[in-house]
Formats: structure tokens, C-alpha cells, sequence
């Protein structure tokens, strides 16, 4: 692993857990009471110049409680954590069971699962994205389609057909 991989390692798991950018945030600060510009503590630690001064800012008018994670802007999710647990037990099965009119898990028959079970209503995308985070991955083609998934070590893995469908 070269030193930009180490980097972006590093990068990817501190934007991951809230704890490590907490952190992370600490230290840019530290950086700039030390006497860094924020143009230079924020080249170091990898963020914007513009960024160090917002958290400056925020330490400066909250203390500490400022570089703690505030809540974020957006639609709220329409799949909270407990969708997400059950949809992992449901993918483990085929849509027949549910009363779907399909022997395999694709896009139309999770969105069909969910708007029936769930009263949600998601569009085929959203649905693929979903079945890819279980790793479901169904090819294009219904021949390989995804037809049920088998966990192993709390981590779904999808099996596919590999025979033809008439």
C-alpha cells in the first residue's frame, strides 16, 4: 500500500464513525490554537482552510460541545435501521413467500415487498442500491438473477441461479 492509500484509508474511516471525526476536528483545532494558520492546519490534516475556521469558530462560541456532530439537513431516510433488519431476514426468502408473483429478488419485487409490507414507496433504483447494500448484486439478465441469500458471519451473501429460466 503506497502512502496516498494509507492516506485515503485513513480519510474514508474518519468521515465513517462520528467518534474519529469528533476528533479529527479536535485536532485541527489544536492546531490552529497552536499558532497554525487554518490555510496550514488544514492542508495537514486534509480539510479546507474554510472548514478549520468554521470549527474555530464553534469551539470559540460552544467549547466543546461545538465539534460534536450537530444534525444534518435532508429528507429523513424512509428505511429507518429497523427496515433495514427486517429486510435482512426477508431477503433470506423468496418473494413467493410474501405473496409476490416472482421466484428471485430483483428491483420490482423488493419495491412490490416494500410497498406492500411496508407502505413504502421506493423507486427501482433505490431498490437495487438496497439489494447491492445486502450484496445482492442480480445481473440484467433473470437468468442469473439473484434467488436467495445465505448468511454467513452476520454478513448476507446472495447465491445465484445459475440455470436458465423459460
Amino acid at each position: 500500500m503506497t502512502g496516498v492509500n494509507h492516506i485515503l484509508t485513513l480519510h474514508r474511516e474518519i468521515r465513517r464513525d462520528h467518534q474519529a471525526r469528533y476528533y479529527h476536528r479536535l485536532h485541527g483545532v489544536l492546531l490552529v490554537l497552536r499558532g497554525m494558520s487554518c490555510q496550514q492546519a488544514g492542508r495537514l490534516i486534509g480539510d479546507s482552510a474554510r472548514a478549520l475556521q468554521y470549527w474555530v469558530k464553534r469551539f470559540e462560541a460552544d467549547g466543546l460541545e461545538g465539534l460534536y456532530e450537530k444534525e444534518r439537513p435532508g429528507r429523513p431516510r424512509r428505511l429507518g435501521p429497523e427496515h433495514l433488519e427486517e429486510l435482512k431476514l426477508v431477503l433470506q426468502r423468496i418473494p413467493a413467500d410474501f405473496g409476490l408473483k416472482s421466484d428471485f429478488w430483483d428491483a420490482k419485487s423488493l419495491s412490490a415487498y416494500l410497498r406492500q409490507n411496508c407502505g413504502i414507496i421506493l423507486g427501482l433504483r433505490q431498490c437495487q442500491r438496497l439489494l447491492r447494500q445486502f450484496g445482492c448484486n442480480p445481473s440484467r439478465s433473470r437468468s442469473k438473477a439473484f434467488v436467495r441469500p445465505a448468511i454467513i458471519n452476520d454478513e448476507t451473501i446472495c447465491e445465484s441461479n445459475s440455470s436458465r429460466r423459460n
